[in-house]
């Protein structure tokens, strides 16, 4: 592999990780408060860490497609 492939898997591990931590986070604020949602709790936490990377990833695509139709829009 070359070295821009490995940094662009190494980019994306990192924002799946965090997005994954930061989706445990919230789970956990939700079980400080309620603490009834305890059962749920491995479930909650990959569905909210999924449902943040996917919006971090179109928020990303969307940024992508505005400063190239900005740049585009510079050479004209």
């Amino acid at each position: 592999m070359t070295k821009a492939t490995i940094t662009v898997w190494a980019r994306e591990w990192i924002i799946f990780a965090l997005s994954i931590g930061l989706g445990g986070h919230v789970a956990l604020g939700l079980i400080l408060h309620n603490p009834s949602t305890l059962k749920n709790v491995w479930w909650n936490t990959l569905s909210i860490g999924l449902f943040i990377y996917v919006l971090f990833q179109a928020g990303r695509s969307i940024f992508l497609v505005l400063r190239a139709r900005r740049a585009k829009s510079q050479l004209s």
